[in-house]
């Protein structure tokens, strides 16, 4: 597994956590640096899931706007904790990161859904991550 996938597991943790717990994110990631601090031999992807958090933090408005306007029938409150974190995280890889093309952003977050979610979300966070990637395009 590519210290990226490992970063994106790490980083939907932190979202999750965040998210279910309700509590802030800056709590989360505090804790996870001090985890971190004592494997380093996981520091590239600590770096990564850092990077991915702070971006969702900075730009979640936006990256909400685009997911309420393409998840056609739901809203944020009522997708699964899992798949809104997933639409986070991939939607600021497609929007903000220029490293990682579209589809591998994708692709991971769909593998994520499957592995972690329902049995609808890989199909559903695939099909909204491919209409923000057709807006980003454009």
């Amino acid at each position: 597994m590519s210290a990226r996938t490992k970063a994106r597991k790490r980083a939907l943790d932190m979202l999750y956590q965040a998210d279910l717990r309700e509590v802030p994110i800056a709590t989360i990631v505090n804790a996870e640096a001090q985890r971190a601090s004592s494997e380093p031999d996981r520091a590239a992807s600590w770096l990564y899931a850092r990077e991915i958090v702070d971006g969702v933090t900075d730009h979640r408005d936006r990256i909400d706007e685009l997911i309420m306007s393409y998840a056609q029938g739901w809203t944020l409150e009522r997708m699964p904790h899992v798949d809104r974190a997933l639409l986070r995280l991939a939607s600021w890889e497609i929007l903000f990161n220029d490293e990682v093309p579209a589809a591998v952003a994708i692709d991971e977050a769909v593998e994520l859904a499957k592995e972690y979610s329902t049995d609808d979300s890989g199909r559903f966070v695939n099909g909204v991550l491919g209409k923000i990637a057709d807006h980003a395009s454009a």
